[in-house]
């Protein structure tokens, strides 16, 4: 793994696992990381900058769905109180042994109030203010997100039912710094808007569109609820479990709205084939091991597509997907998608056809008539009713294009200089780690038992940077 000079990491060791797998130690015991340098970087060393921010996510598996019996799949954790009150316990430890910032939970059950009240007891006592929701139709589990009250104030906080197949669900916090960054001017409030979500299990293919909806629909809110109050460009942070990894639609999508993933920038981790399985920080039900975990940036000074013009390309990419499964050339394609028209041309009925039988549409929770309305006039350019080959190539060769990695740290000043007009606090990625440490390296260990997830971690540090004032 490789991490950036001197980096520092706000970090403690683990009290509840036996899977420390760290670094180094600082003459006091606290966890250090060792940079590329080979000097120590101690917890220490962050603590003593108050304007740093670090957020957890981790989906800690809810009893109801841990397997504990390999030959009685219906055997679940929750049936054992002493199993679970265990298990949680320990990862209380771990997170309360961290205190980061801010925590994000996936798979919180909240249907138990036994394991809430501990909970809620538990971070209370330890100056988080909780915020949890259960996920539609009462499935039992849900999330969690925990603010640490004495360096963050929750400016609003806002709930999103999808209300799809799924029952999934999202949670918005607009969060302020107790402590604002100085300058020659005076304070200056740091502001940011942060979501914890975790988007439906890809069980198979015809789900693509289900999880890239979800996503669409978190942006769009997050749009909207920026627009209706007004708000200063700011950076966006994306918590949770995204059921997905590099290589997928929904995580090309993001990247295409200017969102980066905290432990890759971090770790030097490009958008590569090569690096797409470099870590991995989930091992499913099918016995998969698999990178899901993300803590997304976006900060204001990012360029963005509009969105809408962003998630018709991903839908494409999808397409495209199905239709290389052939391996179809340029040609085949478009002589799939005109279907039986005579004319060198796609209409609007030969179109939907081809997104049926690629289960677009048609499908219990596929694309809306309105969407694929939307569709249809980002590929009909000139409004004849026709995508001729030209319009078709544009689908062809433009869906969701990687962006590059920018170099974060060229673009970004210290806060405690003079703002300028047009220029907004955003966020630097100090750091980030994953536990248990193996799957840094694409391992998952056989005796790590607090979930089947890893509990992901990044710091980041207010950094000012020139911005168009306006964010999409």
């Amino acid at each position: 793994m490789v991490v950036a000079a001197g980096a520092k990491f706000n970090l403690r060791r683990d009290n509840g696992s036996s899977h420390n797998g760290i670094s180094g130690y600082s003459s006091d015991g606290e966890l250090s990381r060792i940079s590329n340098s080979g000097c120590f970087s101690s917890v220490t060393e962050v603590e003593r900058d108050p304007s740093c921010v670090s957020f957890t996510t981790f989906n800690i598996l809810a009893p109801i769905y841990k397997r504990i019996d390999p030959q009685n799949q219906g055997l679940r954790e929750s049936d054992f109180k002493s199993f679970w009150l265990s298990r949680n316990e320990r990862i209380l430890d771990c997170l309360l042994s961290e205190s980061s910032s801010i925590m994000c939970l996936q798979e919180f059950w909240v249907g138990n109030e036994e394991l809430v009240h501990m909970y809620e007891e538990r971070l209370g006592d330890a100056g988080y203010n909780l915020f949890k929701l259960g996920r539609t139709n009462n499935r039992g589990d849900g999330l969690l997100t925990a603010i640490h009250k004495e360096c963050l104030r929750v400016v609003d906080y806002r709930e999103l039912l999808l209300n799809d197949c799924g029952d999934r669900v999202a949670q918005l916090l607009h969060v302020q710094s107790v402590a604002p960054s100085q300058n020659q001017k005076g304070s200056v409030p740091h502001e940011f808007l942060i979501v914890n979500t975790h988007l439906l299990f890809p069980h198979d293919s015809s789900l693509c569109v289900v999880r890239l909806n979800q996503v669409y629909q978190i942006l769009q809110y997050v749009e909207l609820y920026q627009r209706e109050n007004r708000l200063k460009p700011m950076p966006i942070i994306l918590c949770g479990d995204w059921n997905g990894s590099k290589r997928g639609h929904v995580y090309k999508f993001l990247r295409s709205q200017g969102f980066v993933s905290s432990y890759d920038t971090a770790n030097q981790c490009s958008d590569s084939y090569a690096d797409a399985h470099k870590w991995v920080s989930h091992r499913n039900h099918r016995g998969n091991i698999c990178g899901v975990d993300f803590i997304w940036l976006c900060n204001p000074n990012q360029a963005r597509k509009p969105l809408k013009t962003s998630w018709a390309e991903a839908v494409f990419s999808i397409l495209k997907f199905q239709l290389r499964k052939g391996s179809m050339s340029e040609n085949d394609a478009f002589a799939i998608l005109k279907g039986d028209n005579y004319a060198d041309a796609v209409t609007y009925f030969s179109f939907s056809e081809a997104l049926r039988k690629a289960k677009l549409i048609g499908v219990p929770y596929g694309l809306c008539f309105q969407q694929l309305q939307d569709l249809w006039n980002q590929v009909d350019v000139d409004g004849n009713g026709v995508i001729d080959f030209e319009e078709f190539k544009k689908i062809w060769n433009s869906a969701c294009p990687d962006h590059v990695l920018e170099n974060l740290n060229g673009c970004m000043e210290d806060v405690n200089t003079e703002l300028e007009q047009q220029e907004a606090i955003g966020f630097m990625i100090k750091n980030a780690m994953l536990y248990p440490r193996e799957v840094e390296k694409g391992l998952w260990p056989e005796d790590y038992s607090l979930s089947d997830h890893a509990r992901l971690t990044a710091v980041f540090s207010p950094a000012r940077m020139k911005c168009s004032g306006t964010q999409n």
